[in-house]
């Protein structure tokens, strides 16, 4: 477990490794010091949130965006909100540097979230 991330929505690690390959579960838009504290609003903050729970798991393991090669989005309504959660997520990238990447529309995420986000990062 990961200190400095959220709490865990159900029974899971933070992240996995195997031979220098690193599997980060999806994070949830929740606060990590406030776990009760309600969602962000909207598409824009919920995906900043996630990202930065992300940063905060990939930190506790001594890795950064740089490290992560591929990316899974789930969003719940792909019409509405693609286009603004690819606005924000591009964001956390340098430019030409943005990891594989899937995104699939789904009917529902835990604690109600808009969208989630799980990452594939290798050790140097």
């Amino acid at each position: 477990m990961i200190d400095a991330a959220p709490r865990p929505v159900a029974p899971f690690s933070h992240a996995a490794e195997v031979d220098g390959w690193v599997h980060l579960t999806g994070q949830m838009p929740t606060w990590p010091a406030e776990p009760d504290r309600p969602l962000p609003d909207g598409i824009e903050a919920q995906t900043r949130r996630v990202m930065d729970n992300l940063i905060l798991v990939l930190q506790g393991l001594d890795l950064s965006l740089r490290n992560v090669v591929q990316a899974r989005v789930y969003i719940t309504d792909f019409d509405r909100d693609y286009a603004a959660m690819n606005a924000v997520y591009t964001g956390y990238f340098e430019a030409g540097k943005l990891p594989a990447r899937t995104c699939i529309g789904v009917n529902g995420l835990a604690v109600g979230a808009l969208v989630e986000i799980d990452m594939v990062a290798r050790r140097p």
